[in-house]
């Protein structure tokens, strides 16, 4: 009975440090991600998940009028489904980003399986853009054994984010004062223009939220660039 004590709070600190590890967005136990970008320019990068959708056209028009730069981290599946969408987020200069083909949890997956449906992604949008993606985020930001494996094979840089909107269950405002309040040099802000890998998904709250964002960081002097010039703004 002596032992209950200190093997529980083994367990609990075992527990929490493997929740860290998977979701954790400094971690690296799993994959190499970066979650935010030098300090030392007046510039942020604006990434939307889950795309694309039926909504995202109109995000691109916000960001279109404002001359604002975005990354999509996009569904294979939803590509397929909406290839003209995807073409028109590249044309446009936004950056195209993998964020798997199925949006599956990653965790307890296999190697092969986690692989293959990265890859699936790659070729899927690949084939509907011409872009092949440089950079990965991880579906609800799961990392598993064998991504690391399959980023390096697939040539792709993981990335999570300094602040997330919450979008899929919060208001316009409320998703704006999150986002100001976390916006710094170099952060890397994450909203969604989807929903999963679901039809018509209603993102209406995440469009509010950026006709709001998008001109508010430009007032306060932020450039608004792409995860991939924001870390590497000489290229």
């Amino acid at each position: 009975m002596g032992a209950t004590g200190p093997l529980t709070a083994v367990a609990a600190a075992s527990a929490a440090w493997m929740a860290w590890a998977v979701r954790g967005r400094a971690s690296s136990v799993f994959a190499p991600s970066i979650w935010r970008g030098p300090r030392d320019r007046h510039a942020v990068a604006l990434t939307f998940d889950d795309g694309p959708s039926e909504a995202t056209p109109e995000i691109l028009e916000i960001l279109d009028r404002h001359k604002a730069a975005a990354t999509f981290f996009v569904c294979g599946a939803n590509v397929e489904r909406l290839p003209e969408v995807a073409r028109a987020a590249a044309r446009a200069g936004h950056e195209i980003g993998n964020h798997s083909h199925t949006h599956p949890y990653l965790f307890l997956r296999s190697p092969g399986a986690i692989e293959a449906d990265i890859r699936r992604a790659q070729q899927a949008i690949e084939s509907a853009t011409g872009v092949r993606p440089g950079c990965f985020r991880a579906p609800y930001g799961v990392r598993w054994f064998g991504l690391r494996a399959a980023q390096a094979k697939l040539h792709l840089t993981g990335v999570m984010w300094t602040a997330i909107g919450y979008d899929w269950n919060s208001g316009a405002e409320e998703v704006v004062a999150r986002m100001a309040a976390k916006a710094a040099n170099g952060a890397i802000l994450c909203l969604h223009d989807g929903r999963e890998v679901c039809v018509r998904p209603d993102v209406r709250q995440t469009v509010e939220a950026v006709r709001r964002l998008v001109p508010m960081l430009l007032d306060q002097g932020y450039k608004l660039e792409t995860v991939s010039r924001l870390l590497c703004p000489k290229n």
